[in-house]
């Protein structure tokens, strides 16, 4: 019963949720491990209880899985749950009252203006891959993107007149996203030799490709920006997600609207977007900026 319940749950995340493939794997793969602490009781997934599933939890905590982690895994749990009991599988839903874990007051790094200067400053312009890289930073920044929204934007979904694009989150969910100018300027210039690559078949609408003429890969995405926080002397740890915090902590410092940053992350909860607010308040000794650092430039 449980394998077929599975295979029901994958087709209804892939066609019906529209998660992409690595959503679904992550979602099943966080099943199957429930799967193996129901089996170890004698019991079905289907009739485990409430009191299973927080010793699953529990579990979790004591092998050292991180509280962030726990809970993503209890949102997993809990969408399969729900499903059953869309599906009439299940008359009580037994995560229906879990709490979720914990979570630490681990704030996201957040860069400063000048260090953000710094770094997209750093590639050398005159070259494809420097150049490339240069637009790769400002465009993180100035729209706020996630590394996979960053790797899969096309040139048929850059909007320059009106000044937007359009992404492609999670679930392939759309959302559209304004860029700067100087964002468009830097993409405009690594144009210039992006033209001159042998670019793939099935890569010509990819916006930044690598040296072969193919999509860029997340793990080169993270490699360039280590390298040019090393080049800039930024001590802090950082990732292209930090671009990401970044670029919401800036607006938020300006005054925007925590609903509209949210619109432009596409947090689908508005509970994700308020970390951002704990960032605020560590940083209110810092100059408030009226606009995103990009726009204003851009006004003067």
């Amino acid at each position: 019963m449980d394998e077929n319940n599975l295979i029901n749950y994958q087709s209804f995340l892939q066609f019906e949720r529209n998660f992409t493939n690595n959503s679904v794997e992550a979602y099943i793969s966080d099943i199957r491990k429930l799967q193996v602490y129901a089996e170890s009781r004698g019991k079905m997934l289907d009739s485990l209880s409430q009191t299973d599933i927080e010793g699953f939890l529990c579990g979790l905590h004591d092998v050292g899985i991180a509280p962030t982690s726990q809970k993503r895994i209890l949102v997993g749990i809990r969408a399969y749950y729900k499903f059953l009991r869309l599906e009439g599988l299940l008359e009580v839903d037994p995560t229906e009252l879990l709490e979720s874990p914990k979570l630490g007051e681990h704030l996201p790094s957040v860069l400063s203006l000048d260090e953000v200067d710094a770094m997209i400053a750093a590639p050398d312009p005159s070259t494809c891959d420097g150049q490339r890289n240069r637009a790769i930073l400002e465009t993180l920044y100035s729209c706020g993107l996630r590394v996979s929204e960053l790797t899969d934007l096309r040139v048929s979904n850059i909007f320059r007149e009106d000044g937007y694009i359009m992404v492609y989150g999670k679930g392939r969910k759309q959302r559209i996203v304004p860029i700067s100018p100087s964002a468009l300027r830097e993409i405009d210039n690594y144009f210039k030799f992006r033209y001159e690559l042998d670019v793939k078949p099935g890569y010509q609408d990819h916006v930044f490709l690598n040296r072969f003429g193919r999509k860029l890969s997340r793990v080169m995405v993270f490699n360039i920006v280590k390298r040019y926080a090393v080049d800039a002397g930024v001590q802090k740890e950082i990732s292209p997600h930090t671009f990401r915090h970044t670029f919401a902590t800036h607006l938020l410092e300006g005054g925007a609207n925590l609903r509209a940053i949210q619109m432009m992350l596409g947090h689908e909860q508005i509970s994700t977007t308020e970390i951002y607010t704990k960032v605020d308040r560590q940083m209110l000794k810092e100059e408030i900026l009226t606009y995103h650092p990009r726009n204003k430039y851009n006004k003067n």
